[in-house]
């Protein structure tokens, strides 16, 4: 019998049934003894559009019980090879953005201190930057594989510096993404200014327009981000709407033209062999995901994440 944890099997309970947790997994307060845990961050306002991204984590969850323990495509057998659970939501202070930020990181500072690889349901885009430095504290300034519809380095917003659409602009300014490190991949849509994404370049980031990527196989692209990271602490920040509405309808801001379903996997996928040490997937609003296919979406890339972290083995 396994010592790591296991999901609750579809022939032992039916998949409408059992525990609602990722993937049914077992739950426990602290990721104490684990190699990777999920954690929900129930947080929708700092949102600039539609809410609901607060109800996230609990429909990804839902929405996991389809997943099953083995990755039929990659071999990868991440039950077999980490102890994994899920370790609940963070308790934000819904009416407190200032305090929330604050609260995200010092969750995240003791999840890390067990040598915890991070996988959080979210949530809007805002919780990545507290994210982002409590890990810059565990692993100084880290790569970034950053996949979305939009650069979120606004400024401000309504004259905020923190919000959903400014998380990449302070991480840069604090000095938690390693120079020539970043990726952001799928970016598209309008903008509020003609030089939006040229800030991203002139930073040293590495933008892959969503136009880019139209009618190809991302393979080759993620050859080229492997050489580029190299060995260093990589993050992966999975914004939904960086897949096409057509496929993830139920976020706040979509732009249609996005990346497709396999194109979402070929990264993920690609990113096999780097040195991820945490993940998101942030942006799911059930109130706009009226058949749970956006939040399907986003259990099985946070799943795909989980298959591509060091150590899980690969069945024969």
């Amino acid at each position: 019998m396994s010592t790591f944890n296991q999901p609750l099997g579809g022939n032992e309970m039916p998949r409408f049934g059992g525990p609602a947790t990722m993937m049914r997994l077992p739950t426990q307060e602290s990721a104490a003894g684990l190699d990777a845990a999920f954690i929900g961050v129930p947080l929708d306002i700092a949102t600039s559009n539609r809410p609901g991204t607060r109800l996230g984590p609990r429909q990804i969850r839902d929405e996991s019980r389809m997943l099953r323990p083995y990755n039929m495509a990659t071999r990868a057998a991440p039950f077999d090879s980490l102890q994994v659970a899920d370790i609940g939501d963070v308790p934000i202070n819904t009416f407190h953005l200032p305090k929330t930020v604050d609260i995200i990181t010092a969750f995240y500072d003791e999840v890390l201190q067990h040598d915890c690889a991070p996988l959080t349901l979210g949530g809007d885009h805002v919780i990545t930057l507290p994210i982002l430095r409590a890990i810059a504290r565990k692993h100084g300034p880290v790569g970034l594989i950053h996949i979305d519809a939009h650069a979120d380095v606004n400024d401000h917003m309504f004259g905020e510096p923190i919000a959903h659409g400014t998380p990449f602009r302070r991480a840069q300014e604090e000095g938690l993404l390693a120079h020539g490190k970043v990726v952001q991949i799928g970016l598209r849509g309008t903008g509020y200014a003609a030089e939006d994404f040229d800030w991203c370049r002139k930073q040293g980031f590495r933008v892959v327009t969503a136009e880019e990527c139209w009618y190809r196989s991302l393979e080759p692209l993620m050859v080229e981000v492997r050489e580029q990271m190299g060995d260093i602490p990589v993050y992966i920040s999975f914004d939904i709407d960086g897949l096409d509405p057509s496929v993830a309808p139920g976020t706040g801001t979509v732009e249609m033209g996005g990346l497709t379903a396999s194109q979402g996997l070929e990264i993920l996928r690609g990113s096999a062999g780097l040195n991820i040490i945490g993940g998101d997937l942030v942006e799911v609003s059930p109130p706009y995901d009226t058949s749970g296919n956006t939040a399907l979406m986003g259990a099985t890339l946070l799943y795909e994440m989980l298959c591509v972290l060091p150590g899980v083995k690969r069945r024969d």
